[in-house]
């Protein structure tokens, strides 16, 4: 793949030796001579190259100058500068703007080479930043968060409100399985922090050791076992969005150093004295109700209502089942795509299991029972069998049938492998008044097999 090279260069042997060099290197390079040529190139083409190197000073004027103006709108570009007459007040402007390096000229062709290695991986890093914050912001806008509930829609209104404002915290609520993450990247990369990191932490994986570490990182030698510094979370997530769910877990010591982190948008390594400045939106969510934790003394007042900037309770889908119209055909299209399927029908008896089911884990709990019955369908029709909703009846038939010649297992989920195993066992020594080695010939296997598994299931042999 050839990367693209914008050089700015008004000294024609210069110019034409760096292009050369470039050009065999491999990169797709172009070369001007004026800042209005560098300024057609890239407004009239619309062309965006990875790296440009220019001279500082050019007959039309400042090569700082020009970055300045087309920084907005190639801001994952790099940009070096070459120069002979370069200035402090130049140099701290350069770096000022983000330029990635200034040299002064001559600059041996190997260093030139080794600092354009690096700054194309730098601009590479940008761009996949850019490019996965703008598929984020495609697959995460508000309309993600689907149904036509009254209830969803108002929730969707908030998202579209929230995305538009630079909010500093909020809470989300609602039961375990109804859409804090989702809710959670919504925020993020539809707001204008989408561009930065999303860091999630979730307070109920992590003892509160490691949790404090987690947080706020460490120096060399903190405690037993830090060998090395450790950015936090928090400084990860600077300039960016911090998302900690199930914060209602976290320890009552953290909560106040949390808030005060939050409020002075300052806070300390573990082991170190210096201060470290950060920008951090940050997304609290939680399945517990956190006033009534507030109430019962287990959760900070003063951090709660820190957070609590913006609060938004996501309904639970036992109240929204109108939703299900529009969760299952959007969960089934998507497990299609990913497992090969082709289910297209669903049959009004799978509605009614689906509306008549409460749905404790919610819309988590709904897209694991989707995805088993759209990778167990063997055609266009959602199978029923494998809805195996708890305390419905299952599908007839539901218990093994037989003939003289056969028997019928029923797969919907009924039984399992073992049980399975034992029935034909035991149904075949009883056709056979319990002669294992009958019994071992019909079922093609040998006798000391079939003693094996008759121990095992606990059954009765005669001979």
């Amino acid at each position: 793949m050839a990367y693209s090279l914008l050089i700015i260069e008004d000294e024609a042997l210069l110019g034409q030796e760096l292009a050369r060099h470039y050009r065999r290197a491999g990169w797709e390079t172009e070369w001007v001579r004026s800042l209005a040529e560098a300024r057609r190139l890239l407004e009239s083409q619309q062309w965006e190259p990875l790296l440009v190197l220019s001279d500082m000073n050019l007959p039309d004027g400042n090569a700082l100058d020009l970055m300045e103006q087309v920084k907005g709108r190639m801001a994952h570009c790099e940009w070096l500068f070459l120069t002979g007459y370069g200035s402090v007040p130049e140099s701290v402007r350069a770096l000022r703007l983000g330029a990635y390096d200034f040299l002064e000229k001559p600059c041996e062709m190997d260093r030139l080479d080794l600092v354009l290695a690096s700054a194309s991986r730098s601009a590479l890093a940008q761009r996949r930043l850019f490019e996965q914050a703008e598929l984020g912001h495609r697959r995460y806008s508000p309309e993600a968060y689907v149904g036509k509930s009254p209830a969803a829609q108002k929730v969707r209104e908030m998202l579209v409100r929230l995305t538009r404002v630079p909010f500093s915290a909020i809470v989300i609520g609602g039961e375990t399985g109804t859409g804090k993450g989702l809710v959670a990247r919504i925020l993020h990369y539809g707001g204008k922090r989408a561009q930065n990191p999303l860091v999630e932490l979730n307070c109920a994986a992590l003892p509160r050791e490691l949790l404090e570490s987690q947080l706020f990182g460490h120096e060399a030698g903190a405690f037993t076992g830090a060998a090395g510094r450790h950015r936090g979370l928090i400084e990860q997530a600077d300039g960016g969005t911090l998302f900690l769910d199930e914060i209602g877990e976290l320890p009552v010591e953290l909560q106040a150093k949390l808030l005060k982190a939050i409020e002075d948008r300052k806070f300390r390594r573990l082991g170190s004295e210096r201060e470290i400045s950060v920008d951090v939106q940050i997304l609290a969510a939680s399945h517990r109700d956190l006033e009534a934790m507030v109430r019962a003394g287990e959760f900070r007042s003063d951090l709660y209502h820190r957070l609590s900037v913006f609060k938004l309770t996501l309904p639970p889908l036992r109240e929204v089942k109108e939703d299900l119209e529009e969760l299952v055909p959007l969960f089934v299209a998507e497990l299609n795509a990913k497992a090969a399927k082709q289910v297209r029908i669903i049959p009004e008896a799978v509605w009614k299991a689906l509306r008549d089911y409460d749905w404790p884990g919610n819309v988590r709990e709904l897209r694991n029972v989707v995805e088993r019955c759209v990778l167990f369908a063997d055609g266009p029709v959602f199978p029923i069998q494998w809805l195996q909703l708890p305390g419905s009846r299952p599908q007839a038939p539901a218990t093994p049938q037989e003939n003289r010649d056969g028997l019928f297992i029923p797969l919907d989920g009924s039984m399992d492998l073992d049980d399975m195993d034992r029935y034909i066992i035991e149904t075949t020594l009883n056709r056979h008044q319990g002669n294992v080695t009958a019994a071992a010939r019909a079922l093609g296997t040998t006798r000391e097999t079939l003693r094996y598994r008759i121990r095992k299931y606990g059954l009765r042999e005669v001979v």
